[in-house]
């Protein structure tokens, strides 16, 4: 079982789901993905993740990211889940949960920590590129919900900087100024860049967000 590293391909899995039989590939097609797991089914910090989630559909959607659950749980199970999601966040589950009852696709990813628990995922995080290339894992322990605020400025600013020549400063969010690439000069920054470009340090020059 390999850890997955940024830049690494996505393990591909064909598996169950809420939603019936799911190829990863073929399900996120030219998208970016979000792939997050949870402990099991009617879990309470799960529940609530789940239902946050779904609210945020729109959001991932506006940013051309298709959204994908697991659970260590079948898909009967998950579908009753799904039932208490709906009811007590006042909201629809809108994406697919997949079924690793078998635990494939949870050892596929290195989901289980065993000094954490045998049998459970832990609460992973992975945003996948069109091509298919991981750009970023984050792990949650079981304690600790996710703030998907952060997970939607993360995929801004990976997007952004795939596409631009820059890089995002702590804590920036959408429309913020950004840093210019070190692998650029200031001059060539200067034509690159038309909203202008301040050099704080030779090393630290910025930018408005060219998207903005």
């Amino acid at each position: 079982m390999a850890t997955i590293r940024l830049g690494d391909k996505a393990p591909d899995f064909t598996a169950d789901s809420s939603m019936g039989t799911i190829n990863l590939y073929d399900y996120l097609g030219d998208s970016w993905g979000i792939l997050f797991s949870h402990p099991a089914d009617f879990t309470p910090v799960c529940t609530t993740e789940l239902g946050t989630a779904s609210k945020f559909k729109n959001e991932f959607d506006k940013r051309n990211v298709k959204m994908l659950a697991l659970s260590v749980d079948g898909a009967a199970s998950h579908a009753e889940w799904i039932k208490d999601i709906n009811e007590v966040q006042n909201t629809t589950v809108n994406f697919p949960i997949i079924a690793d009852e078998d635990k494939k696709v949870s050892h596929l990813y290195d989901m289980i920590h065993p000094n954490a628990d045998n049998n459970l995922t832990v609460r992973s995080v992975f945003i996948i590129a069109p091509d298919k290339s991981v750009k970023l894992t984050l792990t949650y322990p079981a304690s600790t919900g996710r703030n998907f605020y952060e997970l939607l400025r993360v995929i801004d600013s990976l997007q952004l900087t795939a596409y631009h020549k820059v890089a995002t400063p702590a804590n920036w969010e959408h429309g913020k100024d950004v840093v210019v690439s070190p692998a650029i000069s200031t001059a060539v920054a200067k034509e690159m860049f038309p909203k202008g470009v301040t050099e704080i340090k030779p090393y630290l020059r910025m930018t408005p967000d060219p998207t903005a």
